[in-house]
């Protein structure tokens, strides 16, 4: 068989390829069944800063976990077991699922016990990049390390030169690796708690290799329970997919904001002429490294950048949509007490509610009842000091106006919503059950910013 020098050459990166976007071995016979993956949950210790052990809470051993890749439009059957010391669910973020399969204690399934296994089965039906994580105890369980990527490939392969994940995260730790707290009543009534060690992809620097002259497919995915990055880069790039959604057109870069929980796709066009590159964070006048692209001396020719397929969601009827108003508020007060005399840090409310006890376990009502099949355009509005990544489980919905910001309607599962922003977005309730709609600021959603919808 002949092979193309660019095929060739492809073979010379495909160690560090393989370290980025490594998965766990697929289709394990267990007690005679058959699984596409097994994730087990385990306490781990992990040198995460030099010299020092962290006691992290890991999937197979990794933190973040391997990375899961899965077929757009094949079924999928992932088997947790639970090593660690509480009960946990698996939340399969951004994935248009059935309702069963979504990863919410007392909303969608029992939680898993420690000890115990659980079986998820869903197909997805949209390609992009996507994550996984507990959705019990958050704060915990996420600031341990419980995060992990999940790529659905196109159902008709769309070709890159390369495919690199960069998984986002910071940590807090203390100076001898042990955990610094992850919360605090004052952070939590604000913007969040910040970590103070960030990583990617598990590590505190990170290089890559790219072939000059190629076309790299660049997954960036926020997995921080608090932190936004503005991205942006010192070479040419253009944004692909948002929340795993292909935009109709790719964009060139400037800066795109990245708010917890939230991804998006790039294309790189790798210079011709070695040397290496940034990919970055901009805060104000400044620029934080993300990771470096290293330019490796190839002989190809640059080429355009592929086209992704768009993703099958519903078409609205907007002529029809029925208004469904969501205020987002501050409480105010630092430090509440129940009627005990207890602290009950309750800081954020929707429509003036927040979930009554914390947990999943006491279920409030529904913030709306939507008819299946019908479309609706949620009023979002912002009424508080600080920024909101607002996601919306089980849907992918089409942001349509703000009046902060010129709006080309697009696709997503999240929106960063700025203080004192109101925004529009529509979905057409095709999936019927009860679904998450929350703060992904994990602090906010802890203490008051999470509610569910309900499709009948």
């Amino acid at each position: 068989m002949k092979i193309s020098r660019r095929r060739c050459l492809q073979g010379v990166i495909a160690a560090s390829s393989s370290m980025l976007l490594s998965s766990c071995a697929s289709r394990r016979g267990i007690l005679g069944d058959t699984y596409d993956y097994e994730l087990v949950l385990a306490e781990t210790p992990l040198t995460l800063k030099p010299r020092t052990v962290t006691p992290a809470w890991t999937f197979n051993g990794q933190a973040p976990g391997p990375v899961l890749r899965v077929k757009q439009n094949q079924p999928v059957r992932i088997l947790v077991r639970n090593h660690l010391p509480e009960a946990t669910t698996i939340h399969w973020h951004g994935i248009r699922l059935n309702n069963a399969a979504d990863g919410v204690p007392g909303l969608t399934q029992e939680p898993i016990p420690s000890g115990g296994t659980f079986v998820y089965e869903f197909t997805c039906p949209d390609a992009g990049t996507f994550w996984y994580h507990p959705h019990m105890n958050s704060v915990v369980q996420l600031s341990r390390g419980l995060v992990g990527l999940l790529i659905v490939d196109e159902e008709e392969p769309v070709h890159f030169d390369q495919d690199v994940a960069l998984a986002l995260k910071d940590w807090h730790l203390h100076e001898d690796g042990s955990f610094a707290p992850f919360t605090s009543h004052r952070a939590a009534a604000r913007t969040g708690t910040l970590g103070n060690f960030p990583t990617v992809n598990g590590k505190p620097e990170l290089r890559v290799p790219v072939l000059a002259g190629s076309v790299v497919r660049l997954r960036l995915a926020n997995l921080d329970n608090t932190r936004v990055f503005n991205i942006g880069a010192d070479l040419p790039a253009q944004v692909l997919a948002v929340e795993g959604n292909p935009l109709a057109e790719p964009e060139p870069l400037t800066t795109h904001p990245l708010g917890a929980g939230m991804r998006v796709d790039l294309a790189i066009q790798v210079p011709t002429t070695p040397g290496v590159h940034h990919i970055v964070d901009r805060k104000g006048s400044f620029e934080f490294t993300i990771c470096e692209l290293e330019v490796i001396p190839s002989g190809l020719l640059p080429r355009s950048v592929p086209k992704l397929p768009l993703n099958p969601i519903p078409a609205l009827d907007l002529a029809n949509a029925k208004r469904i108003p969501l205020v987002f508020e501050w409480a105010g007060a630092l430090s509440p007490v129940n009627h005990h005399g207890e602290v009950d840090a309750i800081f954020w409310t929707i429509n003036k509610r927040a979930w009554s006890d914390h947990s999943h376990m006491h279920l409030p009502e529904p913030l709306a009842v939507l008819k299946r099949g019908e479309t609706y355009i949620f009023e979002l509005h912002n009424a508080t000091p600080h920024h909101h990544p607002i996601h919306l489980h089980g849907f992918t919905f089409t942001v349509l106006k703000s009046n902060q910001r010129e709006i080309k309607p697009y696709h997503t599962d999240t929106i960063l919503l700025e203080k004192n922003e109101r925004a529009e977005v529509a979905i057409v309730a095709d999936n019927p059950g009860d679904w998450m709609f929350h703060c992904h600021v994990i602090e906010h959603m802890d203490t008051g910013l999470m509610g569910y919808i309900r499709v009948t």
